[in-house]
């Protein structure tokens, strides 16, 4: 990224000032070398979003941004309804509501390294992965509107899960508000096969241990210990998030003229809060989350019968769930005074500290888990969310390794066997149905992770807890 347009502000902190019809400034968290890395195509994107009507406080950029769809990815924005705000489908992403659950086994990496090949063998099995993949859930109408209006919880009435699960997911297994009528018959038929199915392209289902621990007391209350392993699943709301995105984009375009809004990118297609299109979005994204939730749910369930089959004596406890591609309404203190904003985190983590009302209680004094995954057959991380974040980001951290090429560039460097015999010889296990999909999630395509999560700490977006490292891969 050209640094002209840029003042740096502080060790990891760098603004491109208001200009022309920019509302606020856009802020950039990164180290000079990740900020050198990203696209120019980033910066111009977070202008971009600087210029929507409503905004409040600046655009905010995360250390691990590459260019999106209207929005940078890790890119952050609040809007205020009662300003005139906007809601913006390519602010929250086509796959709505993707995010990290991460689960306690219970096991020590040894206890688990002897049967890592047969515990592979069955959770690809058990757990659909790839492009389209269906399981063996279909739901008719009533149950998916039922799904759609309750997330986690109608997972758990379904018999997936257990009740102390509810506790320890974002906005407790529910988000309030989700309107099914909302949604399409066309995304419903897309989500009627895909419940408890993990999906392609960078989703995954990992096998971790925990190798560094940075926050002694911070992890002690998390429950981790050097060489524990832990559990984590990386999914979101499947075929159902991107047709109401796809959908919705496209009305939101079509009906900017109508608004008055000018857009400075057609991929910034919004629509006012206050209007009936953006209430109608909102409630269909909401819908879209509880959909994720919900899967989630399942394939706990499901990894949890397999560790039954295998491991009798694990016992797999949520540590938390954490979405990464959503808008929300939250309270949030902007020049002394609250206010309700609507918060668009586009490949970016939410990270409420200590004493915040929406953790749960057993959490609330020490600040949520923040759930970073790596590239595939790399370091993973967990952070704490911490209270100087608020002013800072709109309590926000970043959600991964954020790629540094694209799949097409990943493609022509590497196969994907290569790839598969490269982490075997480290110690990873990797099972996929693509290998083309394999090769396209190079470990190598991706950013330093430890740099990405390096610069959030220092930034103050989170504290550092702990890393985690891959044992076994199962990939879409």
């Amino acid at each position: 990224m050209h640094t002209a347009d840029l003042e740096q502000i502080g060790k990891y902190t760098w603004r491109a000032a208001r200009r022309d019809d920019m509302r606020v400034p856009a802020v950039i968290y990164a180290d000079t070398a990740l900020l050198e890395a990203m696209d120019d195509k980033v910066l111009e994107q977070a202008k971009n979003v600087a210029r929507l009507p409503g905004i409040v406080g600046a655009s905010y950029v995360m250390p691990d941004a590459h260019w999106g769809y209207g929005f940078p990815i890790g890119g952050v924005a609040a809007f205020d309804a009662a300003r005139g705000g906007v809601i913006s489908a390519g602010g929250v992403g086509f796959d709505i509501s993707c995010g990290v659950r991460t689960l306690h086994t219970g096991l020590s990496r040894p206890e688990v390294a002897a049967r890592k090949q047969e515990l592979a063998d069955a959770l690809y099995r058990d757990v659909p992965c790839g492009m389209g993949s269906t399981g063996g859930i279909v739901l008719n109408d009533a149950q998916m509107e039922a799904m759609l209006r309750s997330g986690a919880e109608w997972a758990l009435d379904a018999g997936f899960g257990e009740s102390a699960d509810l506790e320890r997911i974002e906005e407790f297994g529910r988000m309030p508000g989700a309107m099914p009528e909302a949604v399409s018959r066309r995304a419903k038929e897309r989500q009627r096969k895909e419940m408890g199915t993990l999906g392609s392209g960078n989703h995954y289902l990992e096998l971790q241990t925990v190798a560094d621990i940075y926050d002694p007391a911070t992890a002690a209350r998390f429950g981790l210990d050097v060489d524990a392993v832990l559990v984590s699943i990386h999914c979101g709301s499947r075929g159902l998030g991107h047709q109401i995105g796809t959908e919705y984009l496209k009305e939101m375009l079509e009906s900017a003229q109508q608004f008055g809004i000018r857009l400075p990118d057609r991929e910034l297609a919004c629509a006012p809060l206050a209007s009936e299109l953006g209430q109608r979005y909102l409630g269909a994204m909401r819908a879209a989350v509880n959909c994720a939730l919900a899967n989630r749910q399942i394939i706990t369930h499901l990894v949890r019968q397999v560790f039954r089959e295998i491991i009798p004596d694990a016992r797999l406890s949520l540590l938390y769930d954490v979405s990464h591609n959503t808008c929300k309404l939250e309270t949030h203190t902007v020049g002394g005074q609250q206010r309700q904003l609507f918060v668009h985190r586009k490949g970016a983590t939410r990270a409420f500290g200590a004493g915040h009302a929406a953790l749960p209680a057993a959490l609330r004094d020490v600040g949520q888990p923040v759930l970073i995954g790596g590239s595939m057959g790399t370091e993973s991380h967990i952070l704490c969310g911490v209270a100087q974040s608020e002013p800072l980001s709109f309590s926000s951290a970043c959600h991964g390794a954020g790629r540094r090429m694209s799949r097409r560039q990943a493609l022509r460097t590497w196969r994907g066997r290569q790839v598969i015999d490269a982490l075997a010889a480290r110690g990873t296990v990797i099972r996929s149905p693509s290998s083309r999909g394999v090769a396209e999630e190079a470990p190598g395509a991706y950013k330093d992770v430890a740099a990405v999560v390096d610069a959030a700490h220092r930034a103050g977006l989170a504290r550092k807890v702990a890393r985690l490292t891959p044992m076994v891969c199962i990939k879409g």
